[in-house]
């Protein structure tokens, strides 16, 4: 298909640091809102999905990345809901790599609940793609079927697999929630390291509405860090990944535990991302409630400055931090939904 190139590296760039001297390098490009799983921390049961209309098209997605890049962001992460089950993702990674193969991107990369890796494995790596982030919070095939609503483990393990054999580094996600984490800590580590891949633990964080308590999800992570250190030796590391984790590598293992702490240690001031959503809404700050409206400007068939502007003043007005809160909301508890499991 064809595409467009976006701004030339030639033309202005937007200014790509904001008014706290941050640097914003990474972008996170949401492709659809859609998934084919319904994960307990992340959507509720019954979810209704924005008309198709609303969402920006592949070539869209095409232009607006190649802008961001364009801009000075060099690694460009895509996002859902689960990106795989878009229809023509395939066809925005192989034009997207030619921002790889000019040298102006420095990471094209994917986050992914991996029902659907063992299918793309290969093409992804062909398009240059060389690590992927996996979604998994249990190696128990109930839990994972409790949590997830309807999914099957061995599928997501297939996908594992399939990764690794294309030559794709993997990096494995858990959300740390109360009654699951704390059984599954060790498993998680031994799987994890045993394959030669690094594991993050993310708490988990009040965003959208799943039909649960927040304070009855969350579990923080300077207690599962606690819990990990009765049995392993944590040693802190400096290394990083662009994004928002703390490393420690466990000597036992040799492997890297990553850890994200939106809730109980901020991260904001090393912050250098910002997200689009797939109906080209710009967040600056996963924490606030600002949005800057990409799609309008991306429409209006110019030469690109009105985008281009757009998001140079989104950048400026990044904020200094997020203000995360979990509340209660009233409705049943995760606690109470995992308990059929014995977690």
């Amino acid at each position: 298909m064809p595409h467009s190139s976006g701004p030339s590296a030639s033309s202005p760039s937007c200014a790509m640091v904001d008014l706290f001297g941050r640097r914003v390098t990474y972008l996170r490009l949401s492709v659809t809102d859609r998934c084919d799983l319904r994960c307990v921390y992340c959507m509720a049961e019954d979810m209704t999905f924005l008309p198709r209309d609303q969402v920006l098209s592949i070539e869209e997605l095409d232009q607006l990345a190649s802008a961001f890049v364009a801009a000075g962001v060099t690694k460009l992460r895509i996002t859902g809901g689960e990106p795989l089950v878009r229809k023509g993702i395939m066809d925005l990674f192989a034009g997207l790599s030619r921002h790889l193969a000019a040298g102006r991107l420095k990471e094209l990369t994917l986050t992914t609940n991996g029902t659907l890796l063992a299918r793309h494995a290969e093409g992804l790596a062909r398009a240059g793609v060389k690590r992927v982030n996996v979604s998994l919070d249990t190696l128990d095939a109930a839990r994972f079927r409790a949590i997830t609503r309807r999914g099957s483990l061995g599928v997501v393990m297939d996908g594992i697999r399939a990764a690794l054999e294309v030559g794709l580094k993997v990096k494995l996600n858990a959300v740390a929630l109360a009654g699951v984490t704390p059984y599954e800590v060790f498993d998680l580590i031994d799987f994890a390291h045993g394959h030669g891949i690094d594991l993050t633990f993310i708490e988990t964080m009040p965003l959208g509405d799943v039909g649960f308590d927040r304070i009855d999800q969350y579990y923080p992570l300077d207690a599962l860090r606690r819990l990990i250190e009765t049995r392993l030796t944590l040693i802190d590391t400096t290394e990083g990944t662009g994004g928002p984790a703390r490393y420690a590598r466990v000597a036992e293992t040799g492997g890297r535990l990553g850890f994200i702490t939106p809730m109980s240690h901020s991260f904001c001031e090393s912050c250098n991302r910002v997200r689009v959503s797939a109906t080209g809404m710009l967040h600056t700050c996963l924490g606030q409630e600002d949005a800057f409206d990409l799609k309008t400007p991306l429409r209006a068939g110019t030469d690109g400055a009105a985008l281009r502007a757009t998001i140079a003043a989104a950048i400026r007005a990044k904020p200094r931090g997020h203000d995360f809160v979990i509340a209660r909301n009233g409705t049943p508890a995760l606690a109470r939904h995992m308990s059929a499991l014995g977690g």
